[in-house]
């Protein structure tokens, strides 16, 4: 029996009266100039904070971490972007596109780590579509890879969110503090979104979702658990590299939710790679009397390495040589045409 497709991108109706507003000269040039304007304030307030650090506790900080736990945290991280990979296998799942599941693997990693560092557009969307192409698939499957791959990193990240605030709750910042069962009901609206998605797999029993005449293809109620469980266990995975990053010196559930928080964070605000926005993140929570500023820095700049940057080199030279590999066979055919 033949899967159920997956979700995946669908066309939004037309706006009326946002649409004619949208469609005006002077549209992209507010939009653009709101985002510059926006990024400079943001960019300012980093570099502000980052006047009052005290760099060379932070070195002296980062030289003093054992190998054993930047081997260690690597090696979660590794495991991480692996976890993330399976994404497209569950994609590979729904579509039953023709590559097989190593390539697939090799795809979806290569995109993650461009996408960690330069954004969901170049690196979720441009690097994935290009090298799906490359490999005969269609733009409609590819799209529908993009779109299950972006369902399945959130759902389970919904789901922890709403376990960690019955675990840890984040200190007061900036005088700023909520109680506790404000995070928690914050947190079972989220898992409630979760479960709604996993529900309604199962009672749609695969069927797509009609809305207002919009098919949105739906998963069956397995395919969707096995998005709940590798979701979660990539973000836990990023939680625990952190973790042991600072050695152990913070609750586990501490440096999870610096990582979720972060995300939502760099994501918001639009900054590439969250560069600075995980940092100030992860200095107003996980700063203690017994873990100073400068540990914690030294922790989150060894994690950005291990987790961002690493991976990225390690994208860009797999990409460099499958475009070199693909231009040398086309050139190759063009040179060695074949004739009847």
């Amino acid at each position: 029996m033949q899967s159920a497709p997956c979700p995946g991108p669908e066309e939004a109706p037309p706006a009326g009266a946002w649409s004619r507003i949208t469609s005006q000269r002077w549209w992209p040039w507010l939009t653009r100039g709101l985002a510059l304007a926006f990024f400079a304030l943001v960019a300012w307030l980093i570099a502000r904070q980052a006047r009052t650090v005290d760099w060379p506790a932070v070195l002296k900080a980062l030289r003093a971490l054992p190998h054993s736990a930047l081997v260690a945290a690597g090696a979660l991280a590794l495991a991480s972007h692996f976890t993330y990979g399976t994404f497209d296998w569950v994609a590979r799942h729904c579509t039953r596109h023709r590559l097989g599941w190593a390539t697939t693997l090799g795809i979806a990693m290569t995109s993650y780590a461009f996408t960690l560092n330069l954004g969901s557009l170049i690196g979720g969307v441009g690097v994935r579509y290009r090298l799906y192409d490359r490999q005969g698939i269609d733009p409609g499957t590819i799209g529908q890879v993009v779109g299950t791959s972006v369902l399945t990193n959130w759902v389970g990240y919904l789901l922890l969110a709403a376990v960690l605030p019955w675990l840890w709750l984040p200190p007061a910042v900036a005088g700023w503090a909520a109680p506790a069962w404000q995070w928690r009901l914050g947190g079972g609206l989220l898992a409630a979104v979760t479960l709604g998605y996993v529900v309604l797999c199962a009672v749609r029993g695969g069927r797509a979702l009609t809305v207002r005449g919009h098919a949105f293809p739906l998963p069956g109620w397995r395919v969707a658990l096995w998005q709940v469980v590798a979701s979660s266990a990539n973000w836990m995975l990023m939680g625990a590299a952190l973790w042991v990053a600072l050695q152990g010196q913070a609750p586990y559930a501490a440096a999870l939710t610096t990582v979720l928080l972060g995300a939502v964070a760099g994501l918001v605000l639009r900054v590439p790679a969250g560069l600075g926005v995980l940092e100030a993140v992860g200095v107003a929570l996980l700063t203690t009397a017994s873990l100073g500023q400068d540990k914690v820095l030294a922790a989150l700049l060894a994690y950005r390495a291990l987790y961002y940057f690493v991976p990225l080199v390690l994208a860009a030279l797999a990409f460099g040589v499958a475009e070199l590999y693909w231009r040398r066979q086309t050139s190759d055919r063009d040179s060695n045409p074949i004739t009847l």
